[in-house]
């Protein structure tokens, strides 16, 4: 699930990943510089770095007595993985993937993704785009049967893309936890919450406005499945963590994320203060709009295999990247509250002055520094998640948290990586 945020744990114990598992972290040198090299003549930021590695984001810098801090002061609890050109720079574990068993979070821990989740579901429909069997300017209606007229007939994939389809949030709908809690299995999930959205209409003219929809990213994935023949998980197992060569990452049920022990446990925050194993609470998981789950190492391997034209040609990458709707924040749909990037998953408040912001096909693309920064967080019950990609710098940040934060925060971490890649503090 992929709406709200909370979480921590006690016992915090810090453990640096070995240099065999930093190796194992990366993909090849050779195939992700020449991404990121690729990346930056086609994204024409101004590249952030010199050549050589900051002292501030080397082992024993700033960043990392920054998150050593966060975790003995009990504000993290999870991975933290930093790549430049592909070769990893930083990697840290903190805290207990599972406290009941003993089990500390490491370099192997699978955490669940939240809305991280939808740039695999972003990826799947630019293949199927760039295969010729989707369309991005088609309907709803024109590969899904079952939905209202408003929907049908009006809803575009892009709309669905940049979150202005109107279309408001699953898990939002009535009836929804009671429902949820009777699927036991990923197809019954999958099939179950696309018929109960059928049900729902849009809260707002498609276009009109922009509202974050879990709904919506829900309805991509059954599109995905209908197009290619075969469930949405298969293919994004096949297509996207098979062909990123993202080992560890996998979709799995309430029941798989409650005695696998190698999924962390969602850890959230109470109205005490205390943080509390919430993972009993997980009806509903592993969906086109949130939690997969995947390893710190898989995250950075997907991103230098985006950025590196590998999950998806030059001209296709580039449409899921490039920025499609600016400023979304005053794009709000007719009637709508304000949104809260960062309890919504979408990407937490930039660091320092944004020059620009923008939707694009799934992640967001924010303007630092003379650099972009393109990528997406989430967050629910003891989940924090955030993946940032600097195709100029070369660098790539992912933060996996199996805590959560106040309403509308993020892991401090987050914020910090993304001010000293950017030179943002200066």
């Amino acid at each position: 699930m992929t709406t709200t945020r909370r979480t921590m744990l006690g016992l915090l114990g810090a453990s640096a990943a070995s240099g065999a598992a930093l190796a194992a972290a990366a993909a090849p040198a050779s195939a992700a510089t020449a991404g990121a090299a690729g990346a930056t003549a086609r994204h024409g930021a101004r590249g952030g770095a010199d050549g050589g590695i900051p002292e501030e984001l080397r082992p024993g810098g700033e960043f990392d007595r920054f998150v050593r801090e966060q975790a003995e002061a009990g504000e993290f609890s999870g991975s933290v993985l930093l790549t430049y050109h592909g070769r990893p720079v930083l990697a840290r574990s903190y805290g207990m993937a599972d406290q009941a068993r003993g089990i500390e979070n490491g370099p192997g821990t699978r955490f669940a993704l939240a809305s991280v989740t939808k740039l695999f579901t972003a990826v799947a429909i630019a293949q199927l785009a760039e295969a010729g069997e989707i369309d991005y300017a088609r309907t709803v209606g024109t590969y899904l049967d079952g939905f209202p007229e408003e929907v049908a007939g009006k809803v575009t994939v892009h709309h669905l893309l940049t979150h202005t389809s109107g279309l408001g949030d699953l898990f939002q709908i009535p009836g929804f936890e009671q429902t949820a809690a009777g699927w036991t299995t990923l197809q019954q999930a999958m099939d179950g919450a696309t018929d109960l959205i059928r049900g729902t209409g849009t809260d707002f003219t498609p276009g009109a406005g922009w509202q974050y929809s879990n709904s919506g990213y829900h309805v991509l994935g059954a599109i995905v499945q209908e197009v290619s023949g075969r469930s949405y998980f298969d293919y994004i197992r096949e297509h996207v963590f098979r062909a990123a060569g993202m080992t560890d990452s996998d979709f799995f049920t309430a029941e798989q994320w409650r005695t696998d022990p190698s999924l962390a446990h969602p850890y959230a925050l109470q109205p005490s203060g205390e943080r509390e194993d919430v993972v009993d609470r997980k009806n509903f998981v592993g969906s086109p709009s949130g939690d997969a789950f995947a390893t710190s190492g898989d995250m950075a391997r997907f991103a230098d295999a985006l950025l590196g034209e590998r999950l998806a040609g030059p001209a296709f990458t580039e449409i899921t990247l490039g920025g499609k709707l600016p400023n979304v924040g005053s794009m709000q749909g007719p009637g709508q509250p304000a949104p809260a990037a960062a309890s919504n998953g979408a990407a937490p408040a930039a660091a320092g002055p944004a020059r620009a912001m923008f939707q694009c096909y799934g992640p967001m693309r924010v303007l630092l520094n003379g650099q972009w920064g393109i990528g997406h967080s989430g967050g629910s019950q003891g989940e924090s998640t955030d993946v940032q990609m600097y195709p100029a710098g070369g660098w790539v940040s992912v933060v996996l948290s199996n805590i959560d934060y106040p309403q509308g925060t993020f892991p401090p971490v987050v914020e910090k990586a993304r001010v000293l890649i950017t030179g943002t503090g200066e």
